[in-house]
């Protein structure tokens, strides 16, 4: 096995693409992972905004949650709508597209990407944070610790689907198994004890505040806690994935999904009220999360303490997962309606879509890196992407039940209109409330992504015109032979296996040397006779040209690029070839001793005109000294 089949998998056949499907056990982990992992963060945010109260900020969560929670049904409830109409996903983009138009739906997949690549930076953060507050010494390596677990996913993805799925399985469970079980011992303690449970041990000691808790204050509590809903989309998105019936098993899996996060809100709002826990401050020094300090009252930190927080820890670490599974089926659907280059429509060896997945990668690494992979900063941009794709896609199927003619239409079309006022409602709130905390960037992006989307479409649109199909024969009369460039230094093996080529082509030859006085250069016209021109007449081939080029200013790519423009204007509408000798070693540091002849390649083609070909000529180092053409 090779390196590169242990660390990515074997390759998968087109027709094995049964074998990725997953069933409703399996797929829990893979697309609710993002919605069960925001258990962990969402109430914490919104107990960061109620620091200001002290230790009167617990009392808060339960109304909070209560609202959070219907909100969360309304949606969970709407989207099983939507998943029987839309069967072969693609959520909030189809869905808004097809019933709204195309700037909606572009509008729809900006948020669902934004949405997308927030969730790995807030996910992998959250999951450091959560670390950290266990081993307080890893505190200063926060952001180290991020982008060495967002290169462990990146390289877990593109293994596919099936693979990660597996692996996800046995975290997701546990961390389902801990805070159920924290939580219903902690009810018990609370009904044993009326009401007065006594901590195994206390949460940090908060002091008390004269501040009191305005209807603002409440609200911005309220839309940083609705980051616990961002993982909804996901199960809409990724259709596909199930074993069939994959749109029933898709409903079972968010009804399921749904239950469990919604039973997880509250019961943490309820321990969270009842040991007067507060949130404390992110990135500062004896930080502890809300989930941390909630395991501490109920168990205390013996074995299961750190068992339940390695299973926080793992899920939240790889909520992003579910995003690696969104991002890239979305930029599949865009890259279909020519919005993103082809490649983004392409599964790679192992069936996943490899350019969405570095590109997720890459987007989500810059937003660790400028945020300095802590949660709190990066909470206000993540709702507002999340909560835009749910109102559009809401709207987009009131307008889909108006135009069925099924019976339970008019229902469907007054629930659907109720979950895009609560969502559109909730929206605004979040844009409101957490604009100057950094959701005006997100409001930015959006528009300049759909901008640039439209930019795409239509430069693939004017290829598309200017390389249209040819609809008539070949046009194979009067065809010039080539005239055939050859650079090179001196004459070896590589430039003679080059020259060989140039002359078999049949036209006219030029070998051109670049002389310069910082290199040691070979004089050609000693031994051109004896070695090149001989030779080609003793064979009847056309004697090749030798052009000595001086470089004063030390320069090669230039006078070799002018040169061949000469050549082009002296003979218009004659090909002229460049042949370039290249040394290939078959080794993965090639790269590095080929950078001239790519650059080369580059430059003829971006600073040459039409009629200039690049051809390669490869010479092959093989091992032990021995070598070959």
């Amino acid at each position: 096995m090779s390196v590169k089949e242990l660390l990515f998998g074997k390759p998968l056949k087109s027709d094995e693409e049964k074998t990725e499907t997953l069933s409703s056990v399996s797929a829990i982990p893979v697309v609710g992972l993002d919605a069960l992992a925001s258990a962990a963060y969402g109430p914490e945010a919104a107990l960061t905004i109620l620091l200001a109260l002290g230790n009167a900020s617990s009392g808060y969560m339960i109304p909070i949650s209560v609202f959070i929670i219907a909100l969360l049904a309304i949606v969970a409830l709407s989207y099983r709508q939507t998943i029987p109409a839309y069967p072969k996903g693609g959520g909030s983009f189809t869905v808004a597209k097809e019933n709204l138009g195309l700037l909606p739906g572009l509008l729809a997949a900006t948020a669902l990407c934004l949405d997308y690549v927030l969730n790995v930076a807030v996910a992998i953060s959250a999951g450091v944070a959560a670390l950290a507050s266990a081993v307080p010494q890893l505190l200063p390596y926060t952001l180290d610790l991020c982008l060495g677990i967002l290169l462990l996913l990146t390289m877990l993805n593109l293994r596919g689907i099936r693979s990660t799925g597996l692996l996800l399985l046995l975290p997701t469970y546990l961390f389902i198994g801990c805070i159920g079980t924290t939580i219903g011992i902690g009810i018990w303690k609370l009904v044993a004890m009326h009401g007065h449970p006594i901590p195994v041990q206390p949460p940090p000691h908060i002091p008390s505040s004269i501040q009191t808790a305005s209807g603002w204050l409440l609200l911005r509590a309220f839309a940083s806690g609705c980051t616990a809903l961002t993982g909804v989309e996901a199960v809409s998105n990724a259709v596909p994935i199930f074993k069939k019936p994959s749109a029933e098993r898709a409903n079972r899996t968010l009804t399921v999904i749904m239950g469990i996060l919604a039973l997880m809100l509250a019961g943490i709002a309820v321990l969270v009220h009842t040991y007067g826990i507060s949130a404390t401050s992110p990135g500062q020094r004896g930080y502890q999360s809300v989930l941390s300090q909630m395991l501490a009252a109920v168990v205390g930190r013996g074995p299961f303490y750190y068992l339940s927080i390695s299973a926080i820890l793992a899920v939240l670490l790889l909520s992003a997962d579910t995003s690696f599974t969104g991002f890239p089926r979305v930029c599949q659907l865009l890259a279909q309606d020519d919005f993103l280059p082809a490649e983004f429509a392409h599964r790679g060896r192992r069936l996943a879509y490899s350019w969405g997945i570095l590109i997720l990668a890459i987007l989500s690494g810059l937003l660790l890196i400028l945020f300095g992979g802590v949660t709190d900063r990066l909470i206000p941009l993540f709702a507002v992407g999340a909560f835009s794709a749910f109102t559009l896609s809401q709207l987009g199927m009131v307008f889909h039940w108006r135009k069925s003619k099924k019976s339970h239409a008019t229902h469907a079309m007054i629930f659907n209109g109720t979950g895009a006022l609560a969502t559109g409602i909730t929206l605004a709130i979040i844009a409101v409330a957490k604009f100057v905390e950094g959701a005006w960037i997100t409001i930015l992006l959006m528009p300049l992504f759909i901008l640039l989307f439209q930019k795409i479409r239509k430069y693939q649109e004017m290829i598309e015109r200017k390389v249209e199909e040819v609809s008539e024969p070949l046009d194979l009369t009067d065809i010039p032979a080539p005239i055939v460039v050859v650079p090179m230094k001196r004459i070896s093996r590589v430039t003679g296996k080059a020259l060989r080529e140039a002359l078999s082509l049949g036209g006219e030859v030029h070998a051109v040397q670049i002389v310069t006085e910082e290199v040691n250069a070979e004089d050609l016209t000693q031994n051109w006779r004896k070695l090149v021109e001989e030779p080609a007449k003793r064979c009847g081939q056309q004697l090749p040209h030798l052009e000595i080029i001086q470089s004063p200013y030390r320069e090669f790519f230039d006078p070799l690029l002018a040169y061949v423009n000469k050549l082009s204007k002296q003979h218009p509408g004659r090909p002229i070839a460049v042949m370039i000798p290249e040394l290939v070693e078959k080794r993965w540091y090639n790269f590095l001793f080929r950078h001239r002849a790519t650059l080369l390649k580059e430059l003829l083609l971006l600073r040459c005109g039409p009629e200039i070909l690049v051809v390669n000529s490869p010479w092959y180092l093989q091992k032990r000294g021995k070598a070959a053409g």
